[in-house]
């Protein structure tokens, strides 16, 4: 496959030796399969596509593994964004927010120093008091909890932000958005009483494939991570052994293959992460839920039962996403950057045939916009096949060519991914097609399905 120079226990004062890196398969079949899957990955390298799509970038001059979003990629981000802040209300969860830094103690407290400390960022000396950067949103969630007296009448009860945590990942494994230092996620922390944590999590497993379906990614399977002997984990045998149970159950309920992972678990309990396969078969892990009975008892959390009593609820955490940089790195890649035409930063982009046509499509491109439709028109000094040819690298789901006869007819043409076209659709039946596959949220490509599509 390739070689590469390398010295005799990598000590540059020996002898240099040539490395041969090399694949062996049962058939020649197996082997052109094999190809096949390299050739697409290197397509489909979201950092490749970051930079050709203008979606984002990592620059030097802010660090490693700490990405920026273009006003493109800030589309697709703010479309994920709406989304999953708009499920989760639906859902019953209440959106809170919390700072990005805090004294140390609170990650005494939670269990995060000195169990994650290694995952954390040094801290910062400030007013007599070392601060941290949060690596997780879970404290403040709880400190939110504590605020006030709580009932066992609002149990379940559901936090929810958008949590910009850092994480000190070693150099070597920072893997453009797929792996970063800086990341924010949809994070969610439920609190109820022992007798409704099943149904809690049967609820965030519903949630979490749905909203994994919604994106397009609908073929996974889960792992279930236990904890061990170690001294990295918290709590009791008891207490893990009821904790991975609930888990268990909940997972083979919804009839997806689940494989263990044993000592893979956080901490402070047990959890099952959705494994999700993209479009050439590749795994990802993306959605986790996790029962905590941990930091539930370290922060005196405690409610009001039904007989005056003061109990302990149990805790549990849950990201849909993951990370909203991860789950964009996967959908890149997924979809090769060509998004669905709901996510797609452009959705349509107009193409006169020649200068006299702009004013025509300016006024198409207003009627879409009326329609939340976004929408470019390409009136620069290029040629027609040219603007066409840089549409397909910006993988853009529409194109709408007009000419003198378009105009004329109060018309344009459409022209799809996949290098279909269809001639003389009338302006309204164009926008309402496009406004009403937006609007359907297909993730399929609209050239395949669209009612205007050519047979």
């Amino acid at each position: 496959m390739r070689s590469a120079a390398a010295y005799w226990r990598g000590d540059e004062k020996n002898k240099q030796l040539q490395r041969v890196y090399g694949t062996a398969w049962e058939s020649k079949e197996a082997l052109e399969e094999h190809l096949h899957r390299i050739e697409e990955a290197e397509r489909r390298d979201h950092r490749k596509l970051g930079r050709d799509l203008d979606l984002y970038s990592f620059p030097d001059e802010l660090g490693s593994g700490l990405p920026v979003f273009h006003p493109k990629g800030g589309v697709v981000k703010r479309e994920m964004e709406d989304y999953v802040r708009r499920r989760h209300i639906e859902e019953g969860f209440s959106y809170v927010g919390t700072p990005h830094i805090s004294k140390e103690g609170l990650f005494h407290l939670s269990g995060h120093l000195p169990y994650y400390a290694d995952g954390m960022f040094p801290p910062t000396e400030m007013e007599g008091s070392s601060y941290y950067l949060k690596a997780m949103n879970c404290p403040m969630h709880n400190l939110i909890f504590r605020g006030r007296g709580r009932s066992y009448r609002e149990l379940p009860l559901r936090f929810f932000e958008f949590g910009s945590v850092y994480r000190y990942e070693r150099s070597g494994v920072v893997h453009g958005l797929t792996r970063v230092r800086g990341l924010t996620q949809d994070d969610s922390h439920s609190y109820e009483t022992p007798e409704q944590a099943p149904g809690e999590i049967r609820h965030l497993l519903a949630f979490v494939l749905g909203l994994l379906r919604d994106f397009g990614l609908d073929d996974y399977y889960l792992e279930l991570s236990t904890g061990g002997d170690s001294d990295k984990f918290i709590g009791s045998d008891e207490e893990w052994a009821v904790a991975t149970a609930v888990l268990e159950e909940a997972a083979r309920e919804t009839g997806l293959e689940l494989v263990p992972d044993p000592g893979g678990a956080a901490f402070y309990g047990p959890k099952i992460s959705v494994q999700a396969r993209d479009a050439i078969g590749r795994t990802w892990q993306m959605s986790t839920i996790q029962y905590d009975f941990n930091q539930p008892a370290r922060f005196g959390l405690e409610f009001s039962a039904a007989d005056g009593t003061r109990q302990q609820p149990v805790m549990i955490h849950s990201a849909k996403f993951g990370s909203i940089e991860r789950f964009f790195g996967v959908l890149t890649e997924h979809y090769a950057g060509a998004f669905p035409a709901w996510l797609a930063p452009v959705q349509v982009v107009g193409i006169p045939i020649t200068d006299e046509q702009v004013p025509y499509l300016t006024d198409v491109a207003l009627k879409l916009r009326t329609r939340g439709i976004r929408v470019e028109i390409d009136d620069s000094d290029d040629r027609m096949q040219k603007k066409i040819r840089t549409a397909s690298k910006q993988k853009i789901p529409f194109v709408l060519l007009a000419g003198a006869t378009d105009a004329e007819a109060g018309a344009v043409s459409f022209r799809y991914r996949d290098g279909s076209q269809r001639n003389g659709v009338p302006v309204d039946d164009a926008v309402r097609q496009i406004a009403d596959w937006v609007a359907s949220r297909a993730n399929s490509d609209p050239a395949a399905e669209s009612p205007v599509v050519v047979g």
